[in-house]
């Protein structure tokens, strides 16, 4: 009897099993997502709430409030707390997992979060997305940082670089 329960667990592992993998991520995804990311994200949450100032005038000095109302300060402070909340929800949820599954479904989130935050920029005009030469310190981390972003969890959801680790969790599912 308890050979015959080993035999169906193996052929039927548990719905909570399938999605394990214990894959071995490249250096790369490993280095950007749980390091780079998480840091440059807390970064801008440091100036997003202690350098206000700075930050409104590097998003778009013309329209900088000076002093910073109330309400608008605020809303930065909350801004520095999303990206406070996406630097530790990288890190610690990816880190806690070696689940491809959710790392697969956060670098998803986080990759609609990106296409929203380059679309927020739209109304400095079409050259805020090429136009490097006029880039400050701001916009390298809106545009080219956040396209770099993109660019690695377009390719970690493609499964580059995954070897056949990706292929390996679709097909344990359709069986």
């Amino acid at each position: 009897m308890a050979s015959d329960s080993k035999a169906s667990s193996s052929a039927n592992p548990p719905a909570t099993r399938l999605g394990k993998v214990g894959v071995s991520l490249p250096f790369v995804y490993r280095l950007f997502f749980l390091v780079i990311e998480p840091i440059s994200a807390v970064v801008g949450a440091y100036y997003a709430h202690l350098g206000q100032d700075e930050y409104l005038r590097l998003t778009h000095a013309a329209s900088a409030p000076s002093p910073i109302p109330l309400g608008t300060s605020i809303a930065m402070s909350q801004l520095a707390n999303l990206y406070f909340f996406f630097a530790i929800n990288e890190a610690l949820v990816l880190r806690s997992t070696s689940d491809l599954k959710v790392w697969k479904t956060v670098l998803f989130c986080l990759l609609v979060g990106d296409l929203g935050h380059l679309y927020t920029v739209r109304s400095l005009g079409p050259e805020i997305y090429w136009s490097f030469s006029r880039w400050n310190a701001i916009d390298w981390g809106n545009i080219p940082f956040v396209y770099l972003g993109a660019s690695l969890r377009i390719a970690f959801l493609a499964d580059v670089g995954l070897g056949n680790q990706g292929r390996k969790l679709i097909k344990k599912r359709a069986a």
